[in-house]
């Protein structure tokens, strides 16, 4: 729990820092979104997305971070199902974040406008637990606007979230997500 609150408050002074380093022009831009994720078990689909990603991009390390709050997730099929995803899985009262930092693998020119499809290798911390991800990455470089689309899966079982028995026909063990942030545009 120390850890956990550590790493929120380092997030926290990151994007602190964020709003002053922009005022001077910074290489650090910040981003807001959304993301979405799909359960298709053969009982049950699970579609939930949440339009409260916050994060930054570090246009010179090549770096960015970002995190939601899990009980930001709505669009569940049942207000029952919601309860269940907060309360029995991710068990938000007690991890009230995900979040990830991660390296992007290939030099993108942020100064020239243009689509580079790269890989990021980064850290999650989901339900307590942190684990090493590659993702695929979309960063759309405009004018004066970056864009990342983020398309990948994520094991439950990797980040101990345990699929009861019962209702293993229910949820997929292997769950999809999508990313979709954007940073604010320079006036």
């Amino acid at each position: 729990m120390m850890f956990h609150r550590f790493y929120f408050l380092a997030f926290f002074c990151l994007m602190m820092f964020n709003l002053t380093a922009q005022e001077n022009e910074s290489s650090i831009l910040s981003f807001s979104g959304d993301v979405n994720f799909h359960s298709d078990a053969p009982q049950e689909q699970i579609r939930a997305q949440s339009t409260k990603v916050v994060g930054v991009i570090d246009t010179l390390r090549n770096t960015f971070a970002f995190q939601v709050p899990v009980k930001s997730f709505d669009g569940f099929n049942s207000d029952l199902q919601r309860q269940h995803f907060n309360e029995n899985y991710m068990e938000s009262n007690v991890y009230p974040q995900l979040t990830y930092t991660g390296k992007i693998l290939a030099p993108i020119n942020y100064q020239k406008p243009g689509i580079y499809q790269v890989k990021t290798k980064g850290s999650f911390r989901i339900h307590g637990v942190e684990g090493e991800e590659i993702i695929e990455n979309t960063i759309e470089v405009q004018e004066n606007r970056i864009s990342i689309l983020s398309d990948f899966y994520i094991r439950l079982a990797d980040y101990d979230i345990r699929i009861p028995r019962i209702v293993q026909m229910k949820i997929a063990p292997l769950i999809h997500i999508q990313l979709e942030v954007k940073n604010t545009p320079k006036p």
